[in-house]
């Protein structure tokens, strides 16, 4: 129940600072993007942008969870996820006030959601553990056929047909 309980206000907790860390990073992007831009150009161009390079970092650590998974290669998901990593970062730079303490305050949201986002999808947390009561049950393993190269076990009976227990002919 303690493990339960704490697992829940993990994910409550993760959820929150998620949340903010997202809407900061996507409004650092869409401003940068919507300076960027020529005028007359709608808002709506920087929160599709904002989506898309914030997104992007997102899908391509499930990708690699699944590929590394199937034992196949993670290349050009792990390009998209440093190339989109490094985009929102660099718009929380391009936007914050030009100092070290403000690049690194600026940094902030996008460092913290990158974070979260490998920490919940990489199974290291509490959170991402089922909280399922139920135990996965163990696959049993096939029993041998003749197919598979065994030989059939007969159990050695005595004259009365009782079988002789611990003794088996082939």
């Amino acid at each position: 129940m303690k493990d339960r309980i704490e697992s829940l206000a993990l994910a409550g907790i993760l959820t929150v600072v998620a949340v903010a860390a997202g809407w900061a990073s996507f409004t650092h992007v869409h401003d940068w993007t919507m300076r960027h831009t020529p005028t007359g150009t709608p808002d709506a161009f920087g929160w599709v942008n904002a989506v898309i390079s914030e997104l992007v970092p997102v899908a391509a650590l499930l990708t690699i969870k699944r590929r590394r998974q199937a034992g196949t290669s993670i290349g050009y998901p792990l390009f998209l996820l440093i190339a989109a990593g490094t985009l929102s970062l660099s718009a929380q730079l391009a936007v914050a006030q030009p100092s070290p303490s403000g690049w690194l305050l600026s940094a902030v949201p996008a460092l913290a959601f990158m974070a979260l986002v490998k920490l919940v999808f990489t199974g290291t947390s509490p959170a991402t553990v089922a909280v399922s009561a139920e135990p996965e049950a163990p696959i049993p393993a096939p029993a041998p056929t003749p197919e598979m190269g065994a030989v059939p076990v007969r159990p050695i009976t005595r004259s009365n047909g009782v079988p002789v227990i611990g003794q088996v002919t082939r």
